[in-house]
């Protein structure tokens, strides 16, 4: 190596589901860089610079968008952090709606995704009168259960409390209360840094319930998709909702969002929400 740095200029474009911002990279643009080059790239530390809201463009997290074929690709998300994630179900709907928004699409899409929690499906659907949003369903896989996180007891909560721990694929704990406003979440997420913490509380509908959420690597969003899923399954198994329930609205404050429970088979569930285009911009990665 010369010792020279040279600067690689990129393109991300932004979106959001339902307020949880990312970036989205298409890994096409470092295609011509050699395979010494792409080992170079520290894609943790890319992530904590593009996605800080001060100096940076400003993020939940980074998407990898990679492509196997035609309708297959590959998703790789850091956190705000540069930690891991090995999936998100809002990112995967934005992830699709940028491969959508590549291939130039107009009518409606399934992709199979392919992320470190498995393979996933999504079928993406533009909305008639807004060409930057789309609807995307997603089979986000069974859902499987959790031992209690290391450090949970400094939680201290009340054991009439309703607690569950979920995996979404990534980790889940799920604790209903009376009033998810007064919950100090920010607080309460930072002692179990290494899990999503949701709070959920029934209502206002007979089959809905109302969350929070504190996010692994990125603190507390307007909305978690994976989050969603989790509470919803959990509002059924205590009855939260009526357990005939076979799909939840799921109020976050970023909007709304529908879970399918027990689809497309038992134990699985699907998440129904929007995806909507932000901006184009242009960033740079030296090495």
């Amino acid at each position: 190596m010369s010792g020279q740095i040279s600067k690689i200029q990129l393109s991300v474009t932004k979106h959001n589901g339902l307020g949880n911002d990312f970036l989205v990279l298409d890994r096409r643009q470092v295609d011509a860089l050699s395979d010494a080059q792409v080992a170079e790239i520290e894609w943790p530390n890319i992530a904590r610079e593009w996605c800080n809201r001060k100096t940076g463009v400003g993020a939940d997290g980074l998407l990898l968008l990679g492509r196997v074929d035609t309708n297959t690709l590959t998703m790789r998300l850091y956190n705000s952090d540069g930690s891991l994630a090995e999936m998100s179900g809002n990112g995967i709907r934005c992830l699709a709606q940028a491969a959508f928004m590549a291939d130039k699409l107009t009518t409606e899409v399934a992709y199979t995704v392919m992320t470190d929690a498995g393979e996933r499906r999504v079928v993406v659907t533009p909305q008639k009168n807004d060409p930057l949003t789309v609807d995307a369903s997603v089979d986000m896989g069974p859902i499987g259960s959790l031992v209690e996180p290391t450090g949970w007891a400094s939680l201290e909560c009340d054991p009439m409390r309703p607690v569950m721990h979920i995996s979404v694929g990534n980790p889940h704990s799920v604790v209903g209360v009376e009033d998810v406003a007064v919950v100090p979440l920010k607080e309460l997420g930072e002692k179990v840094p290494q899990i999503n913490l949701e709070i959920i509380e029934p209502g206002p509908e007979v089959n809905a319930i109302t969350m929070r959420v504190h996010e692994r690597g990125a603190g507390i969003t307007q909305a978690c998709g994976t989050g969603a899923c989790a509470s919803a399954w959990a509002a059924v198994q205590w009855g939260l909702v009526p357990k005939s329930a076979s799909e939840v609205i799921v109020h976050m404050d970023g909007g709304d969002v529908k879970v399918s429970v027990n689809q497309p088979k038992a134990g699985s569930v699907t998440l129904i929400g929007p995806a909507q285009y932000m901006s184009k911009h242009a960033v740079e990665i030296s090495l």
